[in-house]
């Protein structure tokens, strides 16, 4: 069992901790919460690149080692970081359980290192008609971000 977490935070009140599960190449399973959203969908994501020295815009593009366009987390053509929305209830908390097959903690495509971002607005899933559909989902600015660390 390989497992990861990352710790969200952000200049707007927006924070968190993502956890990262792994048993052997079987799919990765995510839990955990993400609290002082506004209520509804937010874009969640896994992002390339591990740097938050400009806040959550330096964690780059999403994560997409194929070079596929933007789509949903059940749809064959999509990121591999594309992991859909979350969403946030009344009280502003989004509580996140997600299992998914492109993003490995091991090998050559392992998100460990990597930033997971939670965004401002619900990720249209690039079947939204908007000149950002198939790259980002229209899914608004970075609320909160976190780097992926392995965890003991």
């Amino acid at each position: 069992m390989v497992k990861a977490v990352a710790v969200l935070g952000s200049n707007e009140g927006v924070k968190g901790t993502i956890f990262f599960s792994q048993e052997g190449d079987g799919p990765t399973t995510v839990t955990g919460s993400v609290s002082g959203l506004k209520p509804g969908l937010h874009g969640f994501h896994v992002h390339a690149l591990g740097d938050t020295t400009n806040g959550c815009m330096s964690t780059g593009p999403h994560y997409n080692p194929a070079g596929k366009e933007h789509g949903a987390p059940e749809d064959e053509i999509r990121h591999a970081g594309d992991l859909g929305n979350v969403t946030a209830g009344a009280d502003g908390v989004a509580n996140i359980n997600v299992t998914d097959c492109q993003i490995p903690l091991t090998g050559p495509n392992s998100i460990i290192g990597r930033a997971v971002v939670v965004h401002a607005d619900p990720d249209d899933l690039g079947k939204g008609g908007h000149e950002l559909s198939k790259t980002t989902g229209n899914a608004g600015g970075r609320v909160a971000c976190g780097i992926i660390g392995l965890q003991g």
